[in-house]
């Protein structure tokens, strides 16, 4: 059965040490992981966050960071070099929490998030994107590789990134990086808004998926929204697919003028019930779709 991890950014963020009792009403509610930002330095002590997630009965695996100063796409020297030197640090810090996976837009170029809107790139720009993303996640993979941690590199839709926005171009990328330890993350929120079919596209990536989050379309608890999870549940038993998903249904309710919902806000109410049913509900999609005929 595949382990249901729940996004730390659910309850707190930035998430510290103050927060570890979290993990204990994670497990209550029916969790098997806490998917955690990659912490900055200095943001959590890395052996006592790995003794208080076992110690609740999780396991771990990290959601990576990254902006315009580190950022493998870029054409500025630096800023690729420390794209490359934090996907290294994420593996590091994946490393000392016990975490498998450090999945994200791992080639970086944010958009709405760093406060710049998306432009066309000439052709050689776009090659050369192409190939610095290569040469980093390859250097990056290695490290990666050593340390027994698998990179998962993230479509993020049309607003967030102009690299890469479907599972093709994921594909395109992770079947060129050609390394044993950088696979595909897909997210359900994502591939509403950029994929045709997300069953089909879940089939198309296949074996290379290495981490799912299965997200509504509106990033609201599951079962609330407009995604078919039949489809999307047969499609992950289809391909053979046992790794771990993700819940990050960090969006509110609240439908006031003007409230910016890209934005991440505090929870206003315990959600508890809808947490436990969210999962309750994926479990027993899954485990229909295993046994439908």
């Amino acid at each position: 059965m595949n382990p249901i991890g729940l996004i730390s950014m659910q309850f707190a963020r930035p998430f510290t040490a103050e927060h570890f009792p979290l993990f204990d009403r994670m497990k209550r509610l029916g969790f098997d992981f806490v998917e955690l930002l990659v912490p900055e330095p200095g943001e959590l002590d890395l052996g006592a966050a790995r003794r208080a997630i076992a110690d609740a009965g999780l396991t771990v695996a990290l959601a990576a960071r990254v902006n315009l100063q580190r950022n493998l796409s870029s054409a500025e020297p630096s800023a690729h070099r420390a794209g490359i030197d934090y996907l290294k640090y994420a593996v590091d810090a994946a490393a000392g929490l016990g975490a498998a996976i450090v999945g994200g837009p791992l080639y970086g170029n944010p958009l709405v998030f760093a406060g710049r809107p998306p432009a066309p790139v000439e052709e050689a720009e776009r090659l050369a994107r192409f190939e610095r993303c290569l040469a980093g996640l390859r250097e990056a993979g290695d490290h990666a590789a050593a340390a027994g941690v698998t990179l998962a590199v993230e479509p993020l839709n049309r607003f967030e990134t102009d690299v890469v926005s479907t599972t093709r171009q994921a594909i395109g990328l992770v079947d060129a990086v050609a390394h044993p330890a950088v696979g595909i993350m897909l997210d359900t929120f994502h591939m509403a808004m950029e994929e045709a079919s997300i069953a089909e596209a879940i089939r198309e990536a296949g074996a290379r998926t290495v981490h799912f989050q299965a997200n509504e379309n509106h990033r609201g608890f599951l079962g609330t929204g407009s995604i078919d999870w039949v489809a999307v549940c047969r499609a992950l038993v289809e391909v053979g697919y046992a790794g771990p998903i993700s819940l990050e249904p960090f969006r509110r309710n609240d439908d006031r003028f003007g409230v910016p919902f890209a934005q991440w806000r505090p929870p206003h109410e315990n959600e508890d019930d809808r947490l436990a049913a969210s999962v309750a509900f994926l479990r027993s999609h899954l485990t229909l779709a295993r046994h439908r005929r």
